[in-house]
């Protein structure tokens, strides 16, 4: 075991692969709760016609087995001290663009993912996906990422109460004295805290804390008992093969357009987070990742296992920088992380005191990580701040990360011409332009 992760060339030991496996797993095990409440559409009520809502149960088991499988597949496969789990972001396109917003069954969205994680190992294999990647302006991708971030604490402010429908100006400020609200602003202001004085997993331990407050105040049901804390896990029967059986209903224009958004976000997050951890550890050389291919293959196959049993795109998570941070260099720290995911399964019955308003500051936080890209954007060219700027301020306004995207790739290629820098605008982005124009002659 040790000289298949070269354990005596990283110096490290079983000892510190373990705590750095342990601590990536706190970083990153809100998302055991706050996935389920993101695809079941907490706080809701009323869904499309013909839309019902996922099984929240089966949701949380497909994320921990989505989590597991992956990093699993990183730490064995790309020996790389990376973990993987539905990504936040994607999970909202798929929770609120897909089905609140264009009324697709989450079943013909999970077909969507499973369609973009094979697409997705094709262009991987086929070394086509760094083409792409590179096709795409720099600035544009930085703007995708801190748009997503600003929907995401958008939804969060929603499900916290602290913004609310107003008919008058479409959103206001919401009612801050009521108790689920006051639940909400205690778990924003605590979570905030720990992550300000830098302590590992302070997003998770927020919500522990949040939901430890609102048993005490009476606002959250307490468990009576060992079993409303550990039991077996819940089946996913409810959403197992969805993806497999709906898979006919894609070859639509509007699907096409889910699913190179599903393709273009998780192309973004995995990029970023590989080059970020990898930098971290040390393991760029010559500006270059070793077993690239390998950590992008594990990425694509996760989403493919993640879309079979029912949860929303599977990605790199950015929360590895934790254990990495902790001493973690090699896939055996991914293995423990993989592990505490399996062992979280029967830990479900939390679900019931993990509600909307414990899970809200979590939206909100991670929407303010993702926002940090704004400042790496060149707004001093009005030709790349215009398109940037539509594609940010979009998403949240028009409740849809799709048509954010849609409008900053149409609007680039057309400030980019009209200043002169035709030769800069790859071919590539022509294609998405005309593909963005269809999306809202057809869709809109």
């Amino acid at each position: 075991m040790k000289e298949f992760f070269e354990f005596k060339k990283f110096g490290t030991n079983y000892r510190t692969e373990f705590m750095a496996g342990l601590t990536t797993f706190l970083a990153m095990a809100y998302i055991l709760f706050v996935n389920p409440s993101v695809l079941a559409l907490d706080g809701i009520e009323q869904l499309p016609e013909g839309v019902t809502r996922i099984d929240k149960g089966a949701v949380f088991t497909a994320t921990a087995i989505a989590a597991a499988v992956g990093t699993l597949i990183m730490g064995l496969f790309a020996r790389y001290p990376i973990a993987l789990a539905p990504g936040m972001g994607l999970n909202a396109f798929f929770a609120y663009t897909v089905v609140l917003g264009y009324g697709i069954p989450w079943q013909t969205a999970l077909a969507g993912v499973l369609a973009s994680g094979l697409i997705f190992i094709v262009l991987t294999v086929t070394g086509l996906r760094q083409m792409i990647i590179d096709a795409i302006p720099a600035n544009l991708k930085l703007a995708v990422g801190a748009g997503i971030g600003l929907f995401i604490a958008f939804i969060g402010f929603q499900n916290s109460g602290i913004v609310q429908n107003s008919d008058a100006t479409l959103v206001q400020l919401g009612d801050l004295t009521a108790g689920p609200t006051l639940l909400a602003i205690f778990g924003l202001v605590v979570s905030v805290m720990l992550m300000a004085v830098g302590i590992k997993g302070g997003i998770f331990y927020g919500m522990i804390l949040t939901s430890i407050a609102g048993m005490i105040t009476g606002l959250i049901a307490p468990p009576t008992g060992f079993g409303d804390v550990v039991s077996p896990a819940p089946s996913v029967a409810p959403t197992f093969g969805a993806a497999l059986t709906h898979f006919g209903d894609i070859f639509t224009i509007e699907m096409l357009v889910v699913i190179l958004t599903f393709l273009f976000v998780d192309f973004f997050d995995t990029a970023g987070t590989l080059v970020a951890v990898s930098t971290q550890a040390g393991f760029m050389k010559n500006n270059k990742l070793p077993r690239a291919g390998r950590a992008l293959f594990s990425d694509s196959a996760a989403t493919v296992v993640g879309a079979v049993v029912g949860t929303s795109t599977t990605t790199s998570y950015i929360e590895s920088t934790a254990g990495v941070g902790a001493g973690g260099r090699t896939g055996f720290s991914s293995i423990v992380t993989a592990g505490f995911f399996l062992l979280a399964l029967f830990f479900s019955p939390l679900l019931a005191v993990i509600t909307a308003e414990v899970t809200a500051p979590a939206l909100i936080i991670v929407g303010v990580l993702m926002a940090s890209t704004l400042k790496n954007i060149d707004w001093d060219q009005f030709e790349i701040g215009v398109p940037a700027f539509l594609t940010i301020a979009a998403m949240p306004l028009t409740y849809s990360i799709a048509t954010g995207i849609a409008i900053g790739f149409i609007f680039y290629p057309i400030t980019m011409l009209l200043k002169g820098r035709i030769k800069e605008i790859h071919p590539i982005m022509y294609g998405l332009f005309f593909i963005f124009i269809l999306y809202f002659v057809f869709l809109a």
